[in-house]
C-alpha cells in the first residue's frame, strides 16, 4: 500500500472509532430517556386515576363567589 493510501485508510478508521462512540452516547442516553419518559406515563397514569377518583367524588362544583368577594 502507499503512504496515501495507507493514511486515507487510517483517517476512515479514525472516523469510524468515533461515529461508533457516538453512537454509543446515543444509544445509552435514548435508554436513560426511555426509562424516564416510562416513569412519566406511569405517574401520569396514577394521577390521572386520582384525578378520576376527585372529579367521581364531586356531585358538581357550587357556583359562588369566592371567600375574598
Amino acid at each position: 500500500m502507499d503512504k496515501e493510501t495507507e493514511d486515507r485508510v487510517i483517517a476512515l478508521e479514525t472516523k469510524l472509532a468515533y461515529l461508533e462512540d457516538f453512537v454509543n452516547q446515543l444509544q445509552e442516553v435514548s435508554v436513560a430517556q426511555t426509562k424516564q419518559i416510562d416513569i412519566l406515563k406511569q405517574e401520569n397514569r396514577l394521577m390521572s386515576g386520582k384525578l378520576q377518583d376527585l372529579s367521581d367524588s364531586l356531585d358538581e362544583i357550587p357556583n359562588r363567589k369566592p371567600p375574598h368577594y
